[in-house]
């Protein structure tokens, strides 16, 4: 059946429907050409994952903004929870794992409520998200006023994972994504959130809940937030509330790159995990080209419009 289904869809439209990720991956491709031309390490398993290591809480956090964006909402806290996630991972987790796994989970229901609340009182969710990104900033200020801690040795030992023949920060990407493809895509939740982000009269004549759908897609982002936060950690040995603050932009900016859409109804875990590893790796460019640090966003921005221009031209001519 799935086979009819795939093959009932035009070439063309199939085209139109993945040139943005195709668009992102020359341009991957673009960033490892550069780097290795650069460096010609970077080819090496060491140098891949030095160069992807930094990409992976990113990826992570992209896919929960994707979530997100699934359902037509954006959101601009989750820079500052990822961060508080790290702070939690190197204060509580350590020196009391029952009571900080009890607030990391704390920390998912909370996202799943703050859906609810947007919901329910109809609140802006750029309006919501943001003021509760001032309430991670303040509890991970709270926590540890200034960077600092040490992770759980286990997460430590995870971090510095190395194993021969592969680059180690390719598993997590792989797996989160696949699992992320598989709830978003092919099983019926996924198909609920996506539905309420498309059409949510439709999904609701349907006799399912619009309440039910935001609230379990913000559980979902709440909980690869944590996850990505618990990466960051593990790779930056501490906790540091303003380590992550930059995501907020570059996530939906990876969302939109892998074939993403502000009007909600479409999820591409693949392509946003392919925007991310390119977003990332312009810092890795930047930084081997000795660009000045205080020149690196306005270089970092034109080459990200340099990317949606050509999935602008590439979605012209495929229509």
């Amino acid at each position: 059946m799935t086979n009819l289904v795939v093959a009932a869809v035009p070439p063309r439209a199939r085209l139109r429907r993945l040139a943005p990720a195709m668009v992102s991956t020359i341009a991957m491709f673009a960033m490892v050409v550069v780097c290795a031309s650069l460096q010609s390490d970077v080819l090496t398993v060491t140098g891949l994952t030095l160069i992807l290591s930094a990409t992976v809480p990113l990826v992570i956090a992209a896919q929960a903004q994707m979530i997100l964006m699934s359902v037509g909402d954006i959101d601009l806290g989750i820079g500052n929870f990822v961060g508080l996630v790290t702070v939690l991972t190197a204060t509580k987790l350590v020196s009391s794992p029952g009571i900080g796994v009890l607030l990391l989970v704390g920390l998912v229901a909370a996202y799943a409520l703050l859906g609810a609340l947007i919901h329910l009182r109809q609140v802006p969710s750029l309006i919501a998200t943001l003021g509760t990104s001032f309430v991670w900033l303040g509890l991970g200020l709270f926590v540890l006023p200034t960077p600092g801690g040490s992770t759980p040795e286990w997460l430590a030992t995870f971090g510095s994972w190395a194993p021969a023949g592969f680059p180690a920060p390719l598993l997590p990407i792989l797996v989160v994504s696949a699992l992320v493809w598989l709830i978003a895509t092919r099983g019926s939740v996924g198909v609920r959130v996506r539905a309420f982000g498309s059409n949510p009269v439709a999904l609701r004549r349907a006799g399912l809940s619009p309440l039910a759908a935001r609230v379990v897609a913000y559980g979902m982002a709440g909980a690869l937030g944590v996850l990505a936060g618990l990466l960051l950690a593990s790779q930056t040995g501490g906790g540091d509330v303003s380590s992550a603050s930059s995501y907020t932009l570059i996530t939906i900016a990876a969302v939109i790159l892998g074939g993403g859409s502000f009007r909600g109804g479409t999820a591409v875990p693949w392509g946003v995990a392919i925007g991310g590893v390119t977003l990332g790796l312009v810092s890795v460019v930047l930084s081997l080209l000795d660009v000045p640090s205080n020149m690196q966003s306005a270089v970092q921005g034109a080459i990200v419009l340099a990317v949606l221009a050509g999935r602008v031209v590439v979605g012209k001519v495929l229509r």
